[in-house]
C-alpha cells in the first residue's frame, strides 16, 4: 500500500500550459453539484416540445400488453384443443395445436423475457408442448381417426420415442459441451493440438428449444394429416421418421464422448498454455475484465498495444469477451479461473496494462513478477477518473499535466512519481483545425452527449434535463447539419435517460423528414456523386461482412472458433482496419452534406463523426479531451446547478469550452461564432488546454507510450532478478490460496450472458 503523497510537495503546471483557474475541486466529494435546474425553466421556440401524453408510462406498458397477449394466444390454443377433444371436432384440435407452435415460436425469438417468466412458475416449453401433444392426441383418439390400429400404436410408441431421445439428447448435449469448454480460451494461437475439432450440429448441441419446436410441428403436421384423412400411418410415419432422426443426433453426440474423440482435458490444456507461454514469451499484455457493454474499453488500445515492440498478448478473464475484442493480431487468451491466472507468474510477462478497474484486478495483481500500468479507457473531470483504486497499480499513466494535477489534489494515495504521461497515442487519426467552415455551408454539430454512470449526480450527462433543447434549438438554425451520437451505454442504468434518448432521435427525425421535404419535395434528389458513393458504401459493406463474417465470433461453438481462426479464417486486424476507413469514407460521401444523422451504431467511430464536426456539444467526459486534440470549437452543458465560474472552475476540461444552460440559450451566439460570424475568443485557450490535459506534441504520444513500456519493463526484469535471489536464499514462498466462491462480477454487473446464450441448455 503506497502512502499518500504531500500534496504541496507538487508542483503547479507552467504559466501558460494551463487555464488560469486551477482544477481545485475536480475530484472532491464535497464539491459535487447540489441542486439541479427546474426542468420546467425552457420557453420560447428554442424549447423542446413536450412528451406525448402518458410519458414513459405508457411507453412501459407496452411490453406488458404484449406479454398479456401472448398468454391469452397460449390459453386460446389450449382452450381450442379442449374444445376440439370435448365436441369433438377437427378444426379445433388443429388450430389450437398450430396456434400453440405459432406462439411458441415467438416466446422463442423475440419473447425471451416472457418465457423466463414462465419458466419461474414452472411452466417450461417441454410441460406447455407436452399438454399440448397430450390433448392432440385425445382429439385424435376422440375423431376415431386412429386407424390402422398397428399404425395408430406405432404413433403412439414414436411420439414416446421422440420425446424420450429428445431428453436423452438434451443429457448428452450436456456432456458434450462440457467436454468442449476447455479452461482457456484462445485467439491467433494455433490449438490444433488440443483436439477440438468442429462443433456438433447447433440444432442437437445447444439449440434444444429449437429442436423440440421443429419435432413439435413435424408431429403435428402428421397428425393434422392423419385427422383429415382418417388415415394413422401419416401420423406414424412422421412421428418414426423425426424418432430416428433425434436417435442419430443422440448417437452423433454419443460418438463425440468416446475417449479417443473427446477434447484435451484440463490439465493437458494448462500444460498445453505452458508450453505456449515459454515459446512466445510474452513481454507486455493488455489485462482486461469487464461486462458485456464494457469491450470498447480495451478496443481503443487495440492498435497502440499492437505497435509496440516485443511480443504483445491480451488476457482476458470472461469467455464472451473474446469475441467481443475487434479484429487484432495480438494473441488473445482468456483465463477464467484464478488459480490457472497463476501460470503467467513464471511465463516472462514483465508488465501488464489495465484499461479498466474491475473486481478481477485485484486476482492479477497478487503476481509479484509482473509490473501493473493502469492506462484507463479514457479521461474527463468525472470522479471516476480518479479512482482510489488506482493506487494498487505500480503506475499510473495519464494523458498530460491535468490528470496528473487530479490525482494530486483528490489525495487518494496515489504518488506523483508513480505518474507518468504518456498522451494519447489512439488520437492520431483525428485531423486539426482548418479554420471555420465554408460560406454558405452547413454547420456540421455533433452532440455526443456521455451517459448517466452509476451515481445519481446530476451533471453526468444532459440528456433528460437538457438534451431535447438542445437539439430543437440546433435544429432550428437551417444553416445546421446535427450529428447525434449518443453514448454506448445510454439508458442502461437509468430508464428516464433512455427515454430521453428515444425522444431525441424522433425528434431529429421529424427535421430531417421536413428538411428533405423542403429541400427535394416529396420525390426526394440525389446527385451523381452520392449515388456512386452509395454503390461503393455498398461494396465496401459487403467487404465487411465477409471480413465478419470469418472473424472469430461467428460459427460453430466456442472451441470450435478457437481452433478454426489460427488457420487463416479471421481476417487481419490491418484488413479489417483499411476496410472500416473505406467504408467511412463512403459513408459520409454517401450522405447528404446537410442531413441530419442519428449515428448510434458501431461504424462510423467517434473519431470519424470528430473530422466531420465542426463543432461538439457535450457533457463533462473523455469525448472532450480527445475531441479537443482537433482544436475545433466546443461546447459543454452544465447541468449541475452550479454557477459558470465554479463549473469552470471545477472541471478545468471545459475551461476552453462555451458553456451551455440547459435552456440551450447560447446556442445561437455560439453557431456565429463558429461561422466566423463573430470572433472566436476561444482559439488560444484551446491551443493552452490542449497540452495541458494531452501532453506536448512532441515526441509523439505513441514514441512516449512505447518509452513508458520499456522503462516498466526494464524494472519488472530488475525486480524478476532480486525476487530471485530473494527466492533462493529464502526458499519459495507459499502459494497464494485460490478462492473457492464466485468470483465477482464485472463493472457493468452483468454475467456473462454470451456463454449462456451460446449454449442454450433450456428445454
Amino acid at each position: 500500500m503506497r502512502t499518500e503523497p504531500n500534496a504541496a510537495s507538487a508542483s503547479a503546471p507552467e504559466p501558460g500550459a494551463a487555464p488560469a483557474s486551477a482544477p481545485a475541486t475536480a475530484a472532491a466529494p464535497d464539491r459535487q453539484p447540489s441542486r439541479t435546474p427546474e426542468s420546467g425553466s425552457a420557453s420560447g421556440p428554442e424549447s423542446a416540445p413536450p412528451p406525448p401524453p402518458g410519458g414513459p408510462g405508457r411507453r412501459r406498458r407496452g411490453p406488458a400488453v404484449a406479454a398479456a397477449a401472448v398468454l391469452a394466444l397460449l390459453a386460446g390454443g389450449y382452450l381450442l384443443q379442449l374444445l376440439g377433444v370435448l365436441l369433438p371436432a377437427t378444426a379445433p384440435v388443429v388450430a389450437g395445436a398450430a396456434l400453440g407452435l405459432l406462439t411458441e415460436s415467438w416466446l422463442l425469438t423475440r419473447g425471451t423475457a416472457l418465457a423466463r417468466g414462465l419458466s419461474r412458475a414452472q411452466l417450461h416449453h417441454p410441460v406447455r408442448q407436452l399438454l399440448r401433444d397430450g390433448l392432440l392426441l385425445g382429439g385424435l383418439a376422440r375423431l376415431e381417426v386412429l386407424r390402422p390400429f398397428a399404425y395408430a400404436a406405432w404413433l403412439l410408441v414414436a411420439v414416446l420415442g421422440c420425446w424420450a431421445a429428445h431428453f436423452v439428447c438434451q443429457a448428452v448435449a450436456g456432456r458434450v459441451r462440457r467436454s468442449r469448454r476447455l479452461p482457456v480460451v484462445t485467439r491467433n494461437i494455433d490449438a490444433s493440438a488440443l483436439r477440438i475439432g468442429t462443433a456438433p450440429p447447433a440444432l442437437f448441441g445447444r439449440y434444444g428449444s429449437a429442436r423440440l419446436l421443429a419435432c413439435s410441428a413435424l408431429l403435428t403436421a402428421g397428425s393434422a394429416v392423419t385427422a383429415v384423412t382418417d388415415d394413422a400411418r401419416w401420423g406414424a410415419l412422421t412421428a418414426l421418421g423425426c424418432w430416428a432422426v433425434l436417435l442419430a443426433g443422440v448417437a452423433h453426440l454419443a460418438f463425440r464422448l468416446l475417449p479417443g474423440r473427446r477434447p484435451a482435458g484440463e490439465e493437458e490444456v494448462l500444460a498445453w498454455l505452458d508450453g505456449w507461454l515459454a515459446a512466445y514469451k510474452p513481454t507486455v499484455g493488455m489485462y482486461f475484465s469487464g461486462g458485456t457493454a464494457s469491450a470498447y474499453q480495451a478496443n481503443m488500445w487495440l492498435s497502440t498495444l499492437a505497435r509496440l515492440d516485443g511480443r504483445p498478448v491480451i488476457v482476458l478473464r470472461e469467455r464472451f469477451m473474446v469475441q467481443r475484442i475487434e479484429a487484432t493480431d495480438i494473441p488473445v487468451v482468456c483465463i477464467p479461473k484464478v488459480a490457472h491466472l497463476m501460470r503467467l507468474e513464471h511465463s516472462g510477462l514483465a508488465v501488464l496494462l489495465h484499461p479498466a478497474n474491475s473486481g478481477k484486478t485485484s486476482h492479477v495483481l497478487r503476481i509479484p513478477t509482473v509490473k501493473h500500468a493502469f492506462i484507463n479507457h479514457g479521461e474527463s473531470d468525472k470522479l471516476s477518473s480518479c479512482n482510489p483504486y488506482a493506487k494498487a497499480y505500480d503506475e499510473v499513466w495519464v494523458a498530460g499535466p491535468a490528470a496528473r494535477e487530479r490525482y494530486r489534489l483528490a489525495g487518494i494515495g496515489v504518488r506523483d512519481e508513480d505518474v507518468v504521461e504518456v498522451g494519447r497515442p489512439q488520437l492520431e487519426p483525428i485531423r486539426p483545425y482548418d479554420g471555420p467552415p465554408a460560406p454558405g455551408a452547413p454547420v456540421t454539430v455533433l452532440y455526443a452527449p456521455t451517459w448517466e454512470g452509476w451515481t445519481d449526480d446530476p451533471g453526468n450527462t444532459s440528456l433528460p434535463l437538457a438534451g431535447e433543447r438542445i437539439v430543437a434549438a440546433l435544429l432550428a438554425d437551417p444553416g445546421v447539419r446535427l450529428l447525434y451520437k449518443p453514448h454506448p451505454m445510454t439508458g442502461s442504468v437509468d430508464p428516464a435517460v433512455k427515454e430521453a434518448d428515444r425522444r431525441i432521435r424522433e425528434q431529429i427525425a421529424r427535421a430531417e423528414a421536413r428538411r428533405r421535404d423542403r429541400a427535394y419535395g416529396p420525390e426526394g434528389r440525389d446527385d451523381a456523386e452520392r449515388t456512386r458513393a452509395r454503390a461503393e458504401l455498398a461494396r465496401h459493406e459487403a467487404v465487411l461482412a465477409e471480413l465478419e463474417g470469418r472473424g472469430p465470433g461467428h460459427g460453430g461453438d466456442e472451441a470450435e472458433r478457437m481452433l478454426r481462426q489460427h488457420a487463416g479464417a479471421s481476417p487481419s486486424a490491418a484488413a479489417v482496419r483499411e476496410a472500416v476507413e473505406a467504408w467511412e469514407e463512403s459513408h459520409w460521401r454517401a450522405c447528404d452534406p446537410a442531413e441530419h444523422r442519428v449515428l448510434a451504431g458501431q461504424r462510423p467511430g467517434i473519431y470519424s463523426c470528430f473530422n466531420q464536426a465542426d463543432l461538439l456539444v457535450s457533457d463533462v467526459s473523455s469525448v472532450v479531451s480527445d475531441y479537443l486534440s482537433s482544436e475545433k470549437p466546443y461546447a459543454v452543458v452544465n447541468t449541475t446547478g452550479l454557477p459558470e465560474e465554479e463549473f469552470r472552475a471545477g472541471f478545468p476540461t471545459v475551461s476552453a469550452a462555451t458553456i451551455l444552460t440547459p435552456e440551450a440559450d447560447g446556442i445561437p451566439a455560439l453557431l456565429d461564432s463558429v461561422r466566423g460570424a463573430s470572433p472566436d475568443p476561444l482559439r488560444t485557450a484551446r491551443t493552452h488546454l490542449k497540452a495541458y490535459l494531452l501532453g506536448p506534441d512532441e515526441p509523439p504520444s505513441a514514441v512516449r507510450f512505447a518509452r513508458a513500456v520499456e522503462a516498466l519493463r526494464a524494472e519488472a526484469e530488475a525486480h524478476r532478478v532480486r525476487h530471485g535471489r530473494a527466492v533462493r536464499a529464502d526458499g519459495p514462498e507459499p502459494a497464494a490460496a485460490d478462492s473457492t466462491g464466485p468470483e465477482p462480477a464485472g463493472p457493468e454487473g452483468q454475467p456473462p450472458a454470451g456463454a449462456s446464450a451460446e449454449e442454450d441448455g433450456a428445454l
